[in-house]
């Protein structure tokens, strides 16, 4: 389990930058100016259904709100998990991250785990030497490890939820952050959370980080919606494409550039060696049709598929290059093809649907 934070400015409603990319939007209090506080920004009635969309003028990107915050974000983010400050220079990152930004891409993850800490610094330091309006993206980050000692770390029976959400307020009452969420808990728990912050008038999480692709489904399709209706906890999802496991690039085998072969990732490789493995990815082959038929990879598809699901605000995306990224973005055309019989289609083929326990 782990506690992701919402960092940007707290004059977020009226940044130029927003405007520019989807258009200005007004304020708390109906103008367009103001600061904006998580504690005080009121959820407007047209939110308590589907997770309103809008275009991004000239980039074709899509904008969603976070969870029923007022904080919109794109609606593929890109995530430095495994490639800054480790599989990639800091050049192709910086080229990743220029290209991420120009098609409209606002939202970046990261974590303090990652790469031991580079991943964070990495980041940070291309950001600021790109000179970017502050406003204009939101930068998700992740704590969990915390000290090295052993009650310095996690969510042990010493690090009570009611202590994290008081420690999450006062990160945002202090201007630290803009808003927090949670990261691989279960609905049980985001549920204690809120009922926590409703208890004693303290913030409440947005949204939950979680896995979710054609092979994992569970959670964000049958957990997370029901928390999205109640108490308006969004979903921004990771790994759309199984750890590169749904590209049909594997067969049988971890080829040398995939994830799989990296130092410290055998996990993985024995993942796609798997008898398991082996079936999906025959599984991933089946899809090969479809995908031709939409004019797009597996990979645009499967990614295009993540987006479609309720209650989703953004869908990280993990590339090692800006050629690799711009094809993943090219899943926003592939979205508006995703007829119901399209997908029908998919959980035909897969058998991966989950359903319903009640």
């Amino acid at each position: 389990m782990q506690v992701s934070i919402a960092c940007t400015e707290q004059n977020l409603r009226s940044r130029s930058s927003e405007d520019r990319l989807c258009g200005p939007r007004p304020g708390p209090g109906g103008g367009n100016g103001g600061p904006a506080r998580a504690a005080l920004v009121p959820r407007p009635p047209a939110l308590t259904g589907a997770l309103r969309e809008s275009t991004g003028r000239g980039t074709g990107m899509k904008y969603r709100n976070l969870g029923k915050s007022g904080l919109r974000v794109s609606c593929l983010g890109l995530g430095t998990w495994v490639t800054f400050g480790s599989q990639i220079s800091d050049e192709i990152a910086e080229d990743v991250l220029t290209v991420a930004y120009e098609h409209g891409v606002n939202l970046f993850d990261t974590a303090e785990v990652y790469a031991a800490g580079k991943a964070e610094r990495t980041l940070g330091n291309i950001l600021k030497s790109k000179g970017w309006r502050r406003s204009s993206y939101v930068i998700t980050t992740k704590i969990f490890w915390g000290g090295q000692a052993e009650t310095e770390r996690g969510l042990s029976r010493k690090h009570i939820i009611e202590e994290i959400v008081r420690a999450m307020t006062y990160v945002i009452n202090q201007g630290l952050a803009l808003y927090w969420g949670t990261s691989r808990w279960g609905a049980a728990e985001i549920m204690e959370a809120y009922s926590m912050a409703r208890q004693f008038n303290l913030i409440p999480p947005v949204c939950e980080q979680a896995e979710h692709h054609l092979f994992q489904r569970e959670k964000v399709e049958m957990q997370l919606p029901e928390l999205y209706h109640k108490i308006g906890v969004g979903s921004v999802t990771w790994s759309p494409l199984a750890c590169g496991l749904i590209t049909s690039k594997y067969d049988g085998r971890a080829p040398d550039t995939c994830k799989a072969t990296i130092k410290g990732y055998h996990w993985l490789k024995d993942k796609v060696q798997s008898e398991d493995g082996k079936k999906q990815q025959a599984k991933v082959m089946d899809l090969l049709p479809i995908a031709h038929q939409l004019g797009c990879t597996v990979a645009q598809l499967a990614i295009a598929w993540c987006l479609r699901s309720e209650g989703v605000s953004s869908v990280l995306l993990g590339v090692s290059s800006a050629e690799q990224l711009i094809e993943h973005l090219g899943a926003l055309q592939v979205l508006s093809q995703l007829t119901p019989q399209t997908v029908m289609e998919i959980d035909g083929l897969l058998g991966t649907k989950p359903h319903s326990k009640k």
